[in-house]
């Protein structure tokens, strides 16, 4: 071997690792940055003719467990989805309040109650029915909060929609760019891996949103699916469309047109209408609050609203009315129209008879509403048929209630089905973080292990001093000779 050849050799043994301490560094480095895969640097051998001419470095790999990777995704979406329907009855409950909290539904509603029997045991008191209104308008008014609070979550999930939406198209416009410089640089022999790091991350972003899977396609490109088979990345980034609501009321819908659904073209294939293709991540759950939890909330608290319109407006409760008049609740003022139940819950006010912010005089809750004139200061009649109403058990014309009940127990119904959708959830939502932390420990453990990355680092080490050496022992050789 002549001298050239030896200096030839290691130099290229230097060059190979000063580019493996390259690896190991970046590995060490980025070894809890999400996406990264962990590099690994395939060598060989220089050989000319039938002698060796020292180590080139034939490529760079990229090492992941894509079926690790593909079932944290899965888990991902379950989380996603359950974490949207844990959140909305988080937020519903706490609208509802829990009966021993002050200002809760249950608590106004027994205030309420407590006021009638202490007016009807002394109807003389200006007070007492003074109290008797004020608790009757602090049930109406929790009533249009917790209605409120519903019309609100329909109105951000809208708008969560369309964010979630333009973030994987966004996303996977991305991920398209992506497989293309991929694609050309593997063709041409160019390191690809910190691309594909930066891919991982787009569909990362998706999964959440929507669950799919990673298909490898030539070149090193791959395909999008989702849960259903139907394709939303191949060649072709899938577009999806979707038009958001500025004011969502009770009565729009989806079925009625009134609000939007999705729309997905430019899909390889695709199975079943958009909602069906992107079921099982955020974005379904966030319809399925838009257009089902909330709206069967809504009809729930509308139904009950319609049962205690109905206990105060029975003109032989208050013979002073006459039938169609509107009784102590009202559809702002208005008598119920039975056809027009949705939304009741948002309108529901007193009677302005008995408002004295509207010309209306409490003592009417004694004498009756549509008392022309004062009556006995002592008569407490209508005030006990009032409570008794208020206690007595029937059935809600409407909504899905298990069982006849007073108003108390309808409402502790109401609170128990949606105490226990939360539980539900929260199970769901508890399961499914437990499945993404083993299932991101699995991803993990094929990921940079910084004490074998130390271990490498060394015997580069030993490498490059080794090499080192041979070059300082030539460059004396040379000396010598030169000195001669």
């Amino acid at each position: 071997m002549s001298i050239a050849s030896t200096l030839a050799n290691a130099a290229s043994g230097l060059a190979a690792a000063t580019r493996t301490a390259e690896l190991i560094s970046s590995n060490v480095a980025n070894a809890n940055t999400d996406g990264y895969g962990r590099r690994d640097i395939r060598l060989g051998s220089v050989v000319n003719g039938t002698s060796g001419a020292g180590v080139r470095v034939i490529g760079i790999d990229r090492n992941v467990d894509q079926i690790a990777i593909n079932d944290r995704r899965l888990a991902d979406a379950s989380l996603g989805s359950s974490s949207t329907s844990s959140f909305y009855f988080d937020g519903l409950q706490d609208a509802f309040g829990t009966p021993e909290t002050q200002g809760s539904l249950s608590a106004r509603l027994a205030s309420f109650e407590s006021a009638l029997v202490q007016a009807a045991g002394a109807p003389q008191s200006s007070e007492n029915l003074q109290s008797v209104f004020n608790a009757a308008r602090d049930v109406t008014g929790k009533i249009n909060s917790v209605a409120a609070t519903i019309q609100d979550a329909r109105q951000s999930a809208d708008q969560q929609i369309a964010n979630q939406v333009s973030t994987v198209n966004n996303a996977l416009l991305r991920i398209k760019d992506l497989n293309e410089e991929i694609a050309q640089r593997t063709n041409t022999g160019g390191d690809f891996a910190t691309l594909m790091d930066q891919r991982q991350q787009q569909i990362d972003q998706i999964t959440s949103i929507i669950p799919v899977r990673e298909l490898p396609r030539d070149d090193g490109k791959i395909a999008l699916i989702t849960e259903n088979g139907s394709i939303l990345l191949d060649d072709n980034a899938a577009e999806i469309e979707f038009r958001s609501t500025l004011t969502i009321t009770p009565d729009m819908t989806l079925e009625a047109g009134s609000l939007s659904g999705l729309t997905i073209t430019g899909a390889g294939s695709a199975f079943g209408d958009g909602l069906a293709m992107i079921s099982g991540g955020s974005l379904s759950a966030l319809f399925d609050v838009r257009d089902t939890l909330a709206t069967n909330s809504q009809a729930q608290l509308d139904a009950f609203s319609r049962d205690l319109v109905e206990r105060f407006a029975d003109p032989a409760l208050d013979t002073t009315l006459t039938a169609g008049d509107p009784g102590l609740f009202t559809d702002r003022g208005a008598a119920l129209d039975p056809l027009d139940e949705v939304g009741l819950s948002n309108r529901l006010s007193l009677n302005a008879l008995v408002d004295p912010d509207q010309g209306g005089t409490v003592t009417r809750l004694r004498d009756g509403l549509g008392a022309v004139t004062p009556g006995p200061v002592g008569e407490n009649g209508l005030l006990q048929a009032m409570s008794d109403r208020l206690a007595r058990s029937q059935e809600p014309v409407s909504g899905n209630f298990l069982r006849s009940g007073s108003s108390a127990s309808l409402v502790s119904e109401l609170l128990s089905e949606i105490g226990l959708s939360r539980t539900n959830a929260m199970a769901e939502q508890s399961f499914a973080a437990a499945q993404v932390a083993e299932f991101k420990e699995a991803e993990l453990r094929a990921g940079v292990n910084t004490d074998q990355e130390l271990q490498r680092l060394l015997l580069v080490e030993k490498a490059f001093a080794a090499n080192a050496k041979v070059i300082t022992t030539v460059d004396e050789m040379l000396d010598t000779l030169l000195r001669i």
